[in-house]
């Protein structure tokens, strides 16, 4: 069985989760700040931080084919009226790669933030704090696709930078210890993992309260932590309480819900509590089809974990039905 990891972020979070051992924390979505430049237009300028935003809100939604077309315009215009390699145009780049990452898309990302990172180097200098977002969503990135090894010194990279300008208890620094902290468990560091969880939660708790997306994205990937080392009680009410907090913040129907509900299922289906782990299962999985494509890693997962579950159930014609799906939207027929 698989879960999920998810992520970050603030959120949604921070979240969402390609495959791996705990859960990606915090995608950073704000924009990359700039400082307004002589000659620029300040309307092409509000123009773009506009459509930026209506990218986020449909992103934020869960809503990724409609997030596309106003990032897209964003960077025409950034481009047409700033020039490509001004710091406006990096901040919508850093905006296309996080819609990239939640929508499968994980090369175009990589080529985004990439730009991005370049563009703000030379404008800034490389340890310059604008730079941390960028360090911080690449990590995230190579956590979605499940390659930890290569994410961890982009995680590292992007703490350093931030924690040396911000100081330890600054929640921006926290969401980058979260984030490292997924990716260190994805490779089997999870006492280093565990520890920064539980610092980032304190931070988070402290600074916004029980009831926010943080929290509950942290409180995911502990749960995911614990689940893998065994310690299923720990692990449920984490995800229980995870699973509550982001209905109430995003909706019933949100990815980033499956995601948990997903997780949760995994749980419920390692303890033998076969009709609560289906009931999840049937609910992320109708959520998951409904927002991304057929082929999307989220959708594969969830609908292989099912599967598994079905197939433990002895529900076999069920079984031949999930796989003739499977084949008729060309994911495989390895179920």
């Amino acid at each position: 069985m698989k879960r999920f990891d998810t992520r970050s972020t603030l959120f949604i979070v921070s979240i969402l989760l390609a495959l791996g051992a705990a859960g990606f924390a915090v995608t950073r979505f704000r924009s990359v700040r700039t400082a307004s430049q002589p000659g620029n237009s300040e309307m092409a300028r509000l123009r773009v931080r506009s459509l930026c935003e209506d990218g986020y809100r449909y992103r934020a939604a869960g809503n990724y084919e409609e997030a596309g077309p106003p990032l897209r315009e964003a960077l025409a215009v950034a481009e047409e009226t700033f020039g490509r390699d001004d710091v406006e145009v990096a901040s919508v780049f850093n905006q296309i790669g996080m819609l990239d990452k939640y929508a499968g898309n994980f090369d175009k990302g990589e080529q985004v933030y990439r730009r991005a990172l370049a563009i703000l180097e030379k404008a800034y200098g490389p340890d310059d704090p604008r730079l941390a977002d960028i360090y911080h969503n690449l990590g995230g990135l190579e956590h979605a696709r499940g390659r930890f090894a290569d994410g961890e010194p982009l995680a590292r990279r992007g703490l350093e930078i931030r924690e040396r300008a911000l100081g330890p208890d600054n929640t921006d620094v926290a969401a980058d210890e979260a984030a490292l902290a997924a990716i260190l468990d994805g490779e089997g560091k999870r006492d280093e993992a565990e520890r920064l969880y539980l610092r980032a939660l304190d931070v988070f708790e402290r600074a916004y309260g029980s009831e926010n997306y943080d929290v509950a994205v942290n409180l995911n990937n502990l749960a995911a932590l614990y689940q893998a080392q065994g310690k299923l009680k720990e692990a449920e009410w984490r995800y229980r309480r995870a699973l509550k907090i982001k209905e109430k913040l995003l909706g019933p129907d949100h990815p980033d819900v499956a995601m948990t509900a997903n997780n949760l299922a995994v749980l419920y289906k390692s303890e033998g509590k076969y009709e609560a782990a289906e009931s999840l299962y049937r609910r992320a999985l109708k959520i998951f089809e409904k927002a991304l494509s057929p082929t999307h890693p989220k959708v594969v997962t969830c609908r292989a974990n099912y599967t598994e579950l079905l197939r433990a159930m002895n529900r076999k014609v069920e079984v031949r039905e999930l796989k003739t799906t499977m084949r008729r939207t060309h994911v495989g027929n390895d179920l």
